[in-house]
């Protein structure tokens, strides 16, 4: 399947059913945890759970506009196109990442014996119960969990961007910068 293909399922099928409560941090590494879920291909009527957590870097170099870091997503594997085709597929596209550092790590891949929409409800009860505020659940394509990934930090970051626009001129004009 085509790169363009894969975007646009990725979109279609991505669900967000669970944010992390507390924004990314301004001047240290944010470490988003997250649930992928998936329908299987291969075991059909189960679902593939991918655990992960990608890490968002402060900005400790300036880095050009619009040249976001991603690392660890396997897109050569996967998607069979480099990091910086991936970055340009996206700007193209007029989706755009801070200059920031993405570095995703998976710590799980499962198997839930089960259709998604039950997974998607066991998951939502045990982040609840276990009162987790940190870790996102996210549906989609097994496929392209990539691009659903990149969705869901590309929210997170988006809900943090005034904050930390704040946050950077506050810290400037205290150390008389401005």
């Amino acid at each position: 399947m085509h790169l363009e293909e894969k975007w646009k399922k990725a979109v279609k099928q991505t669900e967000v059913i669970r944010y992390r409560i507390s924004p990314i941090e301004t001047f240290k590494v944010t470490e988003i945890p997250y649930i992928f879920l998936a329908e299987s291909a291969v075991n059909m009527g189960d679902t593939v759970v991918r655990r992960g957590n990608v890490s968002v870097h402060e900005a400790s170099i300036f880095l050009p506009r619009n040249y976001p870091i991603f690392e660890g997503f396997e897109f050569e594997k996967d998607l069979e196109a480099d990091k910086d085709s991936i970055r340009m597929f996206l700007l193209l596209r007029g989706i755009s990442f801070p200059s920031l550092k993405y570095d995703n790590v998976t710590s799980q891949l499962d198997i839930y014996e089960g259709p998604l929409e039950k997974a998607a409800k066991d998951f939502t009860d045990r982040l609840e119960r276990e009162e987790d505020v940190r870790t996102g659940l996210i549906v989609g394509a097994e496929d392209c969990w990539q691009f659903s990934v990149l969705i869901f930090v590309g929210a997170i970051v988006q809900k943090s961007a005034a904050r930390d626009a704040n946050a950077l001129m506050d810290d400037l004009r205290g150390r008389g910068c401005l």
